[in-house]
Protein backbone atom coordinates (compact mmCIF):
# COMPACT_ATOMS: atom_id res chain seq x y z
CA UNK A 1 0.00 0.00 0.00
CA UNK A 2 1.31 3.40 -0.90
CA UNK A 3 0.40 6.11 1.18
CA UNK A 4 1.26 10.34 0.16
CA UNK A 5 0.30 13.67 0.43
CA UNK A 6 -0.31 15.51 -2.70
CA UNK A 7 -1.16 18.82 -1.87
CA UNK A 8 -2.13 18.45 1.90
CA UNK A 9 -4.17 15.95 0.80
CA UNK A 10 -3.61 12.31 2.69
CA UNK A 11 -4.59 9.36 -0.13
CA UNK A 12 -4.03 5.52 0.23
CA UNK A 13 -3.35 4.08 -3.42
CA UNK A 14 -2.98 -0.20 -3.22
CA UNK A 15 -3.65 -3.09 -5.29
CA UNK A 16 -3.79 -3.59 -9.01
CA UNK A 17 -6.77 -3.89 -11.72
CA UNK A 18 -9.48 -1.45 -12.71
CA UNK A 19 -9.33 1.45 -10.58
CA UNK A 20 -11.59 2.25 -7.59
CA UNK A 21 -11.76 6.03 -6.21
CA UNK A 22 -13.36 6.03 -2.47
CA UNK A 23 -14.85 9.53 -1.02
CA UNK A 24 -16.12 9.34 2.34
CA UNK A 25 -18.43 11.58 4.06
CA UNK A 26 -18.97 13.59 6.62
CA UNK A 27 -17.33 12.76 9.80
CA UNK A 28 -15.62 9.67 7.74
CA UNK A 29 -12.45 9.45 6.32
CA UNK A 30 -10.72 7.22 3.80
CA UNK A 31 -10.86 4.39 6.95
CA UNK A 32 -14.91 4.07 5.91
CA UNK A 33 -13.93 1.77 3.25
CA UNK A 34 -11.87 -0.49 5.28
CA UNK A 35 -14.74 -3.03 5.75
CA UNK A 36 -15.36 -2.99 1.88
CA UNK A 37 -11.97 -4.00 0.84
CA UNK A 38 -12.05 -7.39 0.65
CA UNK A 39 -14.95 -6.59 -2.23
CA UNK A 40 -12.27 -4.57 -3.71
CA UNK A 41 -9.36 -6.97 -3.92
CA UNK A 42 -8.66 -6.95 -7.90
CA UNK A 43 -8.57 -3.46 -8.05
CA UNK A 44 -6.45 -0.65 -7.58
CA UNK A 45 -8.22 1.39 -4.72
CA UNK A 46 -7.79 4.81 -4.33
CA UNK A 47 -9.12 6.03 -1.00
CA UNK A 48 -8.64 9.91 -0.20
CA UNK A 49 -9.13 12.22 2.94
CA UNK A 50 -11.42 15.43 1.57
CA UNK A 51 -10.14 18.05 2.93
CA UNK A 52 -10.61 19.47 6.50
CA UNK A 53 -11.54 15.59 7.34
CA UNK A 54 -8.97 12.66 8.41
CA UNK A 55 -5.34 13.23 7.89
CA UNK A 56 -6.04 16.28 5.53
CA UNK A 57 -7.10 18.27 8.43
CA UNK A 58 -4.85 20.74 7.90
CA UNK A 59 -6.66 22.28 4.43
CA UNK A 60 -6.88 25.39 4.93
CA UNK A 61 -9.96 27.58 3.45
CA UNK A 62 -13.56 27.64 3.20
CA UNK A 63 -14.60 23.86 1.81
CA UNK A 64 -17.58 22.91 -0.36
CA UNK A 65 -18.47 20.38 -2.40
CA UNK A 66 -17.01 22.08 -5.24
CA UNK A 67 -13.93 22.33 -3.67
CA UNK A 68 -14.15 18.60 -2.86
CA UNK A 69 -14.67 17.70 -6.90
CA UNK A 70 -11.66 19.73 -7.88
CA UNK A 71 -9.81 18.32 -5.39
CA UNK A 72 -10.78 15.00 -5.90
CA UNK A 73 -10.19 15.35 -9.99
CA UNK A 74 -6.61 17.19 -9.50
CA UNK A 75 -5.70 13.91 -7.35
CA UNK A 76 -6.68 11.74 -9.73
CA UNK A 77 -4.91 13.58 -12.66
CA UNK A 78 -1.88 13.28 -10.30
CA UNK A 79 -2.11 9.64 -10.24
CA UNK A 80 -2.59 8.97 -14.08
CA UNK A 81 -6.70 7.65 -13.65
CA UNK A 82 -8.70 8.89 -16.19
CA UNK A 83 -11.68 6.56 -15.54
CA UNK A 84 -12.96 4.58 -12.52
CA UNK A 85 -15.63 2.89 -10.90
CA UNK A 86 -16.34 5.53 -8.12
CA UNK A 87 -17.66 4.53 -4.44
CA UNK A 88 -18.98 7.72 -1.75
CA UNK A 89 -21.16 7.12 1.26
CA UNK A 90 -23.16 10.38 2.66
CA UNK A 91 -21.57 13.19 1.57
CA UNK A 92 -19.30 11.77 -0.49
CA UNK A 93 -22.05 10.56 -2.64
CA UNK A 94 -22.92 14.45 -3.82
CA UNK A 95 -19.44 14.89 -4.66
CA UNK A 96 -19.65 11.42 -6.65
CA UNK A 97 -22.92 12.64 -8.59
CA UNK A 98 -20.90 16.30 -9.63
CA UNK A 99 -18.50 14.52 -10.85
CA UNK A 100 -20.40 11.58 -12.96
CA UNK A 101 -22.88 14.36 -14.02
CA UNK A 102 -20.37 16.83 -15.20
CA UNK A 103 -17.18 14.66 -16.08
CA UNK A 104 -18.74 11.42 -17.69
CA UNK A 105 -15.70 10.36 -19.16
CA UNK A 106 -14.28 10.01 -15.62
CA UNK A 107 -17.37 7.50 -14.66
CA UNK A 108 -17.08 3.51 -15.15
CA UNK A 109 -19.79 2.99 -12.34
CA UNK A 110 -21.22 4.90 -8.74
CA UNK A 111 -21.45 2.82 -5.91
CA UNK A 112 -23.26 5.38 -3.46
CA UNK A 113 -23.88 4.30 0.47
CA UNK A 114 -26.51 6.13 2.45
CA UNK A 115 -26.49 8.33 -0.51
CA UNK A 116 -28.63 11.73 -0.62
CA UNK A 117 -28.79 14.40 -4.05
CA UNK A 118 -28.66 17.53 -1.51
CA UNK A 119 -29.89 18.28 2.38
CA UNK A 120 -33.15 19.59 3.08
CA UNK A 121 -33.68 22.73 4.25
CA UNK A 122 -33.78 21.60 7.64
CA UNK A 123 -30.98 19.17 7.63
CA UNK A 124 -28.71 22.67 6.37
CA UNK A 125 -30.16 24.68 9.23
CA UNK A 126 -28.88 21.84 11.72
CA UNK A 127 -25.72 21.79 9.78
CA UNK A 128 -24.94 25.51 10.69
CA UNK A 129 -25.90 24.74 13.95
CA UNK A 130 -23.42 21.88 14.22
CA UNK A 131 -20.78 23.66 13.04
CA UNK A 132 -21.16 26.73 15.69
CA UNK A 133 -21.43 23.94 18.62
CA UNK A 134 -18.35 21.80 16.41
CA UNK A 135 -16.32 25.28 16.97
CA UNK A 136 -16.25 24.38 20.82
CA UNK A 137 -13.62 22.17 20.33
CA UNK A 138 -12.99 19.13 21.79
CA UNK A 139 -16.50 19.36 24.34
CA UNK A 140 -18.48 20.67 21.55
CA UNK A 141 -17.28 17.40 19.28
CA UNK A 142 -18.30 14.94 22.15
CA UNK A 143 -21.71 16.16 22.09
CA UNK A 144 -22.32 16.05 18.63
CA UNK A 145 -20.46 12.52 18.85
CA UNK A 146 -22.98 11.54 21.09
CA UNK A 147 -25.79 13.00 19.39
CA UNK A 148 -24.66 11.12 16.24
CA UNK A 149 -24.55 8.03 18.12
CA UNK A 150 -28.04 7.53 18.65
CA UNK A 151 -29.25 9.36 15.55
CA UNK A 152 -27.49 8.02 12.71
CA UNK A 153 -26.94 4.29 13.88
CA UNK A 154 -29.52 1.57 14.23
CA UNK A 155 -30.87 0.71 17.29
CA UNK A 156 -29.92 -3.24 16.32
CA UNK A 157 -26.03 -1.53 15.27
CA UNK A 158 -26.04 -0.60 19.08
CA UNK A 159 -26.97 -3.41 20.95
CA UNK A 160 -25.10 -6.04 18.93
CA UNK A 161 -21.90 -4.46 17.41
CA UNK A 162 -20.15 -2.11 19.91
CA UNK A 163 -17.08 -2.70 17.66
CA UNK A 164 -18.65 -0.42 14.83
CA UNK A 165 -20.09 2.00 17.34
CA UNK A 166 -16.57 2.48 18.65
CA UNK A 167 -15.47 2.87 15.01
CA UNK A 168 -17.89 5.53 14.43
CA UNK A 169 -17.42 7.12 17.71
CA UNK A 170 -13.70 6.99 17.11
CA UNK A 171 -14.26 8.37 13.17
CA UNK A 172 -16.11 11.54 14.09
CA UNK A 173 -13.79 11.93 17.99
CA UNK A 174 -10.68 12.46 15.91
CA UNK A 175 -12.31 15.40 13.54
CA UNK A 176 -10.72 18.82 14.93
CA UNK A 177 -13.40 20.75 15.44
CA UNK A 178 -12.88 23.63 13.13
CA UNK A 179 -11.83 21.49 10.54
CA UNK A 180 -15.13 19.86 11.06
CA UNK A 181 -17.55 22.73 10.97
CA UNK A 182 -15.80 23.83 7.68
CA UNK A 183 -17.02 20.08 6.75
CA UNK A 184 -20.19 20.97 7.82
CA UNK A 185 -20.74 24.15 6.50
CA UNK A 186 -20.11 22.21 2.42
CA UNK A 187 -22.59 20.02 3.46
CA UNK A 188 -24.95 22.35 4.31
CA UNK A 189 -24.22 24.53 0.90
CA UNK A 190 -24.39 21.97 -1.34
CA UNK A 191 -26.14 22.09 -4.58
CA UNK A 192 -27.60 19.01 -6.32
CA UNK A 193 -25.82 17.82 -8.99
CA UNK A 194 -27.93 17.12 -12.50
CA UNK A 195 -28.66 13.70 -11.88
CA UNK A 196 -30.94 13.10 -14.90
CA UNK A 197 -27.28 13.48 -17.17
CA UNK A 198 -25.54 10.47 -14.92
CA UNK A 199 -24.90 7.60 -17.81
CA UNK A 200 -23.01 5.29 -15.61
CA UNK A 201 -24.18 2.48 -13.84
CA UNK A 202 -25.52 3.13 -9.91
CA UNK A 203 -26.33 1.23 -7.00
CA UNK A 204 -27.66 2.95 -4.42
CA UNK A 205 -27.55 1.34 -1.16
CA UNK A 206 -29.07 2.16 2.42
CA UNK A 207 -30.25 1.52 5.63
CA UNK A 208 -34.31 1.05 6.91
CA UNK A 209 -33.28 3.13 9.77
CA UNK A 210 -31.20 5.71 7.62
CA UNK A 211 -32.51 9.42 8.80
CA UNK A 212 -30.05 10.93 6.32
CA UNK A 213 -30.89 8.71 3.24
CA UNK A 214 -34.41 7.21 3.96
CA UNK A 215 -35.72 4.44 1.64
CA UNK A 216 -38.30 6.76 0.42
CA UNK A 217 -36.00 9.29 -0.78
CA UNK A 218 -33.10 7.03 -1.75
CA UNK A 219 -35.52 5.54 -4.51
CA UNK A 220 -37.12 8.91 -5.25
CA UNK A 221 -33.65 9.96 -6.33
CA UNK A 222 -33.13 6.35 -8.40
CA UNK A 223 -36.45 7.56 -10.53
CA UNK A 224 -34.51 10.84 -11.65
CA UNK A 225 -31.21 8.42 -12.87
CA UNK A 226 -33.73 8.33 -16.22
CA UNK A 227 -29.91 7.86 -18.49
CA UNK A 228 -28.05 5.87 -16.14
CA UNK A 229 -26.85 2.14 -17.63
CA UNK A 230 -28.46 0.45 -15.17
CA UNK A 231 -29.80 1.16 -11.68
CA UNK A 232 -30.23 -0.73 -8.51
CA UNK A 233 -32.08 0.08 -4.67
CA UNK A 234 -30.76 -2.17 -2.25
CA UNK A 235 -32.34 -1.55 1.88
CA UNK A 236 -30.78 -3.16 4.57
CA UNK A 237 -32.64 -3.68 7.73
CA UNK A 238 -31.85 -2.81 11.02
CA UNK A 239 -29.46 -0.56 9.57
CA UNK A 240 -28.89 3.12 9.78
CA UNK A 241 -26.86 5.66 7.97
CA UNK A 242 -22.55 4.52 8.62
CA UNK A 243 -23.72 1.43 6.25
CA UNK A 244 -20.38 0.03 5.41
CA UNK A 245 -19.31 -0.12 9.00
CA UNK A 246 -22.74 -1.28 10.30
CA UNK A 247 -23.28 -4.04 7.61
CA UNK A 248 -20.31 -4.80 6.17
CA UNK A 249 -20.80 -8.13 5.23
CA UNK A 250 -23.96 -7.15 3.11
CA UNK A 251 -22.24 -4.51 1.72
CA UNK A 252 -19.55 -5.90 0.73
CA UNK A 253 -21.74 -8.92 -1.11
CA UNK A 254 -23.59 -6.06 -3.14
CA UNK A 255 -20.57 -4.03 -4.02
CA UNK A 256 -18.84 -6.92 -5.07
CA UNK A 257 -21.45 -8.37 -7.30
CA UNK A 258 -22.06 -5.04 -8.62
CA UNK A 259 -17.96 -4.53 -9.78
CA UNK A 260 -18.25 -8.31 -11.53
CA UNK A 261 -21.72 -6.86 -13.72
CA UNK A 262 -19.98 -3.97 -14.51
CA UNK A 263 -16.63 -6.20 -15.70
CA UNK A 264 -19.05 -8.53 -17.58
CA UNK A 265 -20.90 -5.86 -19.41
Amino acid sequence: MSFQLIDRIAVEDEGEGPVVVCVHGLGGSSNTYTPLMPALARHRVVRIDLPGSGRSQRAEGPLSIERYVQTVLSVCERLGIARAHWVGHSMGTIVCQHIAAAHPKCVASLALFGPLIAPPDAARTAMKARADKARGGAVGMHEITQALLQGAISADTRQRLPVAVAFVRESLMRQEGEAYARSCEALAGAQPAAVENIEAAVLLVTGDEDGVAPPQAVRAMADRLHRAASKRVVVLPKCGHWTPVERPDECQRELREFLAAQARS
